[in-house]
């Protein structure tokens, strides 16, 4: 398997200009006889079919929603990232990038994360282009804030709405597109296969979520931008619609997986509050610039919040960051709130909550400038809680977010099957085992608009394919062994429910190889999850047919794929004998309970080959190697 990293040689800081220069091109009349397949609407897929579109390319664009801007980019809250340096802060581009290998735990590419540093200010330039409206300070300049594992305020936002509203700027220019007839736009449909013509990613099988109907489309290249797999935990923030099936297909077709176990634990979410659930709720990280966490001091102390002085509140990420305080990265704040609550001090039913309390912000801004900034956040918190956190400290415990694995792709956001290009959060690249927060609509945007633009138009010179049509022979090869996976689904008719099968494995997930996970736990979840698998293809049921709008269908195939990606989580955390960001293996911590790492032995990226069924998947590693950002212990103190 073929893991160049195909990073250009020269200077950091020179090697993406230099890149761009040295890229081949497609002429505008050549373009319009090229046909690019996008798979995703959200931040990166709707940013890229626009682009690709706007440049003359053919452009076939997919999403499984009823509309191209109910993408789950929508509930993204907080912010975006750019070294505008607008604050006269001390921010810079190397600065962000800096800060993003270290928040990253030193697992990332550096060259791609300078080039995600480099091309932010052109976001922002671009957003506001499109009529993004970011907060602005008083005088009209564009307004930041902080976000953890920065020192600065680089974080662009819309109150807490800013994915839904960098949507709407990439669904226009989408929407533009489709109108002028560059973009065919295919909605309620799902894509279930990726079709492989003489080692070449030539195109898509796919369903009509309405009518059922399988078919095929045939391009010059497939674009990947369909999001993470943390819906794999069954409980998580993703949108129940988002899932791993696109990528997981791509990968059983010979795209390598790249650290599968990293996933990140977002520290700000609405505690789990019964069974009957069916996924959580995220609270802005932004939140945290002015909430400050804290848990009482006396352990299962019963007294409401406000009836515990100050003298006994425990204010715990001031106490042991001062440096960073309430501002640390996602996975230190995530472990050190189970830290409190696995010692008898969490809050709430069940004990599985920490406080994040604005009384002290209240009493310095005013009411109502908290209202401004977060007021759309607090209300969504009272509709859920029925709980006023203006009055009341909010209660939060770490969830599933967001996953740094995804399939591996080189410089260029190809992946190990040529002419398949992988973006967003579809993609491993850029944030190591931990992202920062406000960095996830920073490098959709970026591999959209200014990323993959150039990088496919010189696959598409260089490698120059070959004409194809779905009437050949790897098209009805693929379409049939789709229609053979769904019949056999149907023809199961067992006893189990589709989403039973999810919360089990949801459960055994998070249990052992969620925010902490050692090798015995790891060792019970891969003899485990076999035998749910089996359970799973014997005893499901899926009720109706596949010919007519069944969600029951859908979800099956969904949960089927995590099955198999679930097992290679796991055997992918028990290989990586260390621990670093969001991958925390309790035998490999500091005598202070931070992350260990060990350098020596994975300083890797791990990517997997998928070796077919029921066999263990073929491991292949990238070597990090660290010129600029020199390799240390990771401190926020």
């Amino acid at each position: 398997m073929d893991l160049r990293s195909r990073v250009p040689a020269g200077p950091i800081e020179q090697k993406w200009d230099k890149h761009r220069f040295e890229m081949k091109l497609v002429n505008p009349a050549n373009k319009r006889k090229y046909t690019v397949i996008v798979v995703g609407t959200g931040l990166a897929g709707g940013s890229a079919a626009a682009t690709l579109s706007e440049l003359g390319y053919n452009v076939k664009c997919f999403c499984f929603q009823d509309s191209p801007r109910r993408a789950h980019s929508i509930a993204a809250q907080g912010g975006i990232n750019a070294a505008k340096n607008y604050q006269n802060d001390g921010d810079s581009i190397y600065r962000l990038f800096y800060d993003t290998v270290k928040g990253g735990d030193y697992r990332s590419r550096e060259a791609n994360v300078y080039r995600l540093a480099q091309i932010s200010v052109n976001i922002i330039d671009q957003c506001v282009a499109q009529g993004v409206p970011f907060a602005r300070e008083y005088g009209g300049l564009l307004a930041n804030r902080s976000f953890g594992g920065a020192q600065v305020s680089r974080t662009f936002y819309a109150r807490g709405q800013t994915g839904q509203q960098l949507l709407l700027g990439a669904y226009q220019a989408l929407e533009k597109e489709i109108q002028r007839g560059g973009v065919t736009m295919y909605p309620r449909t799902e894509m279930l296969d990726l079709v492989v013509v003489n080692g070449q990613a030539r195109g898509i099988v796919v369903r009509d979520m309405v009518t059922g109907e399988i078919s095929s489309h045939a391009g010059d290249a497939v674009v990947l931008g369909t999001g993470g797999y943390g819906n794999v935990f069954y409980l998580s923030t993703n949108a129940k619609g988002s899932n791993a099936t696109a990528i997981w297909r791509a990968h059983r077709r010979g795209a390598a997986f790249a650290n599968p176990c990293y996933t990140q634990i977002h520290p700000t979410c609405i505690p789990v509050s019964g069974s009957y659930q069916s996924k959580l709720t995220l609270m802005s990280e932004s939140l945290r610039n002015d909430g400050r966490v804290w848990v009482p001091k006396q352990q299962g102390d019963p007294r409401p919040p406000n009836q515990i002085p100050e003298a006994e509140r425990d204010y715990y990420l001031e106490r042991r960051y001062p440096s960073f305080g309430n501002l640390v990265p996602r996975d230190v704040a995530s472990r050190a709130a189970k830290e409190q609550c696995d010692g008898g001090h969490g809050v709430g039913p069940g004990g599985y909550g920490v406080y994040l309390d604005f009384a002290e912000a209240i009493g310095r801004l005013g009411e109502a400038t908290i209202r401004e900034r977060y007021g759309n956040l607090f209300e969504m918190y009272e509709r859920i809680t029925d709980e006023d956190p203006y009055q009341v400290p909010m209660r939060i415990y770490p969830a599933v977010h967001y996953t740094m694995g995804g399939l591996w792709v080189d410089y260029n956001l190809m992946s190990t099957i040529p002419g398949l290009h992988v973006i967003g959060e579809a993609n491993f690249s850029d944030h190591g085992a931990n992202r920062l927060g406000a960095s996830a609509l920073m490098q959709g945007l970026a591999d959209g608009y200014f990323v993959l633009p150039y990088t496919i138009g010189d696959y598409l010179a260089t490698a120059r394919p070959a004409p194809v049509t779905t009437s050949q022979r790897e098209f009805a090869e693929a379409e049939a062994a789709t229609r053979e996976r769904t019949a056999r689904m149907l023809a199961i008719g067992g006893s189990r429910t589709v989403d039973s099968f999810h919360r089990e494995l949801g459960q055994l997930l998070w249990d052992k190889c969620g925010m902490a996970r050692n090798a015995a736990g790891l060792r019970e979840a891969l003899a485990r999850i076999p035998e749910l698998r089996e359970a799973f293809w014997r005893d499901v049921n899926v009720p109706g047919s596949h010919a007519e709008l069944n969600q029951a269908l859908e979800k099956a195939g969904r949960v089927a794929d995590f099955l198999e990606l679930a097992e290679l989580m796991c055997r992918d955390a028990l290989h990586r004998e260390e621990s670093c960001g969001g991958h925390f293996r309790e035998e490999h911590q500091t005598p202070d309970g931070e992350a260990l790492r060990d350098d020596e032995h994975f300083a890797y990226v791990a990517a997997w080959e998928y070796a077919g069924e029921d066999r263990e998947a073929v491991l292949h590693r990238e070597p990090l190697d660290f010129e600029y950002v020199h390799l240390a212990q990771r401190s926020y103190k």
